[in-house]
């Protein structure tokens, strides 16, 4: 049962007589606990609202095409409460989250429901039996997995829960059903790298042709490790190894059933100075979120993105002296791309400046973990020309300011110029460059 906020005005819900404040029990019968149930049995052409109004309780038909929506509005988006993570991973990132931040920021979730909204990672360990049947009934894939090892006694250690191990068996479940599977393994060196790193790749290809990728990727360390468990970093050539056993067994898997299935992230390559694989190797980049072929996307689309602008040079009948802030991890890519872009345009002018993650630590590089603070310490006093370009992803999703608080337009007023987000897409950046 879930409280109804608003109800659309001329939608269908206002016409059958729903009422802001009515609690919704059931639709056809199903109970409502979340929005998984209600757009579930909402996809009927004919429904029946069962509302709880001042104590009593009433049903409501509505007649519709069968996907339309009726005009509802929950408290959460979610229809219930976020579930939070049982679990105590030694490689959780929001464990080494520095003091002082927003609270939302320390709170883990570990949420089926939102693996099919918004794409995230669940470990598992919070379903139940009754919540895999949900699942299977509703046919609500892909489902993505953090599975790290399968290896039980060594995923009961890695995530400090007793289920850990035991919960695997949820993806024979998902299998027999067959619904898709992502899967995820985050590495601890010297913990589930080499031999267990293979067993869990061999244990996972079982789950073929329904699980259709898993990225391979580094345990981010930060600076704000105190009292945690002791994990270092990959040296290139580790990192290097781990790329040759995680390429090596998809190449086997890709002669097998055409797929690699198994993916490295992008940060291997860069730890390993290795050059990034062609595009096609990431077989339309299924594993993208997740840092894998990132880096290789964004070059693709700067290409395509310079084969469209076929006159740039038109477009500059003006200077233009701009800066661009950017995580370590990509300054070598994004400082190249900026070269071409000068050497067709001589009359543009581009500073590229590699942004040092002193907020969470060396360690970090990803430009998406940049901060206001260290973008405004590292930047201040520099001729930053007439704009400057800095990562959308290190802003968060809903609001516009950084990790540690810091606004986008505090930024602006500090540095004394105009500060533009640009999305983590080459053919974007281009013509954010550009001004096209």
């Amino acid at each position: 049962m879930v409280k109804i906020v608003s109800v659309g005005r001329r939608s269908l819900a206002e016409r059958a007589g729903v009422l802001r404040g009515d609690m919704l029990v059931s639709i056809n019968g199903n109970a409502i606990r979340d929005v998984l149930d209600y757009r579930f049995y909402l996809a009927e052409s004919s429904v029946r609202l069962c509302i709880l109004r001042d104590g009593r309780e009433m049903c409501l038909d509505i007649e519709k095409d069968e996907y339309d929506d009726i005009g509802l509005t929950f408290e959460t988006p979610l229809m219930d409460k976020k579930h939070a993570c049982k679990n105590g991973c030694i490689f959780c990132f929001i464990d080494q989250n520095p003091e002082g931040m927003r609270e939302p920021i320390y709170f883990k979730d570990d949420d089926s429901r939102l693996s099919f909204i918004h794409g995230n990672y669940v470990t598992l360990t919070n379903m139940t039996a009754d919540d895999v049947e949900r699942i299977v009934k509703m046919r609500m894939s892909p489902i993505n997995i953090s599975v790290h090892t399968t290896n039980p006694d060594l995923r009961v250690l890695m995530m400090k829960n007793k289920h850990a191990g035991e919960v695997l068996s949820y993806l024979d479940d998902f299998k027999s059903a067959g619904l898709t599977m992502a899967g995820q393994i985050v590495l601890c060196r010297g913990i589930n790298d080499g031999e267990e790193l293979l067993r869990t790749m061999r244990d996972l290809s079982h789950y073929l042709p329904e699980l259709s990728s898993v990225s391979v990727v580094p345990a981010g360390l930060t600076a704000h490790r105190g009292g945690l468990y002791p994990l270092s970093q990959y040296t290139p050539e580790e990192a290097g190894e781990v790329i040759d056993a995680v390429v090596g067994f998809g190449d086997t898997l890709l002669k097998q059933y055409g797929t690699r299935v198994f993916f490295p992230a992008d940060e291997l390559y860069l730890k390993a100075k290795r050059e990034l694989p062609p595009e096609e190797f990431y077989e339309g980049y299924p594993q993208i979120e997740n840092g894998v072929g990132m880096l290789r996307s964004f070059i693709e689309e700067f290409s395509l993105a310079e084969s469209d602008v076929s006159d740039m040079r038109r477009l500059l009948k003006r200077r233009r002296n701009i800066s661009v802030a950017t995580g370590e991890a990509s300054y070598g890519m994004i400082s190249s791309l900026c070269d071409r872009v000068m050497q067709i345009c001589p009359n543009m002018k581009i500073k590229v400046y590699k942004i040092v993650n002193n907020f969470f630590g060396h360690s970090i590089t990803v430009s998406g973990l940049l901060t206001g603070k260290d973008i405004l310490e590292q930047l201040k006093g520099e001729a930053l020309g007439q704009e400057l370009l800095i990562p959308e992803n290190a802003l968060r999703r809903d609001d516009d300011d950084f990790l540690c608080g810091m606004t986008r337009k505090e930024l602006s007023r500090a540095l004394s110029v105009r500060v533009t987000p640009v999305p983590s897409d080459g053919y974007e950046l281009l013509r954010r460059l550009l001004r096209a």
